[in-house]
């Protein structure tokens, strides 16, 4: 990512975003960053907290265009989470969710390799 321009990292974030999109700035781990802000803050600065608060507020989203398929999974993954937070679902209702997403994965990988090997196919449908 080119240091052009400053954007909050919502695949990576914690809180808000703002460690992480400060640690895609500077090319440091974000941990670095998290741990600095910490310790800047059990030392007596509590501006820490105003600062982040208005960098939270004031600066852009990392565009979609700019996550890679890895991360844009990931953050889509964190919506939805919050999605079924807000909504009222339970653990398990999500994890039924998760379970039949990967159902359906399982199932696709299936077809894909038993549909290009008839004796792949064989074998499968033995198993059932």
């Amino acid at each position: 990512m080119s240091r052009g321009h400053f954007y909050l990292d919502k695949s990576h974030a914690k809180l808000a975003g703002v460690c992480a999109g400060i640690a895609n700035y500077t090319d440091i781990d974000a941990l670095w960053i998290r741990l600095g802000a910490v310790l800047l803050l059990l030392f007596g600065f509590p501006v820490v907290i105003a600062i982040y608060i208005a960098v939270a507020l004031i600066a852009d989203k990392r565009p979609m265009g700019d996550y890679s398929a890895h991360e844009e999974e990931r953050l889509l993954r964190r919506m939805e989470r919050r999605r079924a937070r807000k909504a009222g679902l339970g653990r398990t209702d999500r994890l039924r969710g998760e379970l039949s997403d990967i159902d359906r994965r399982i199932a696709e990988m299936e077809q894909h390799y038993a549909g290009s090997n008839a004796r792949l196919a064989a074998e499968i449908d033995s198993l059932r």
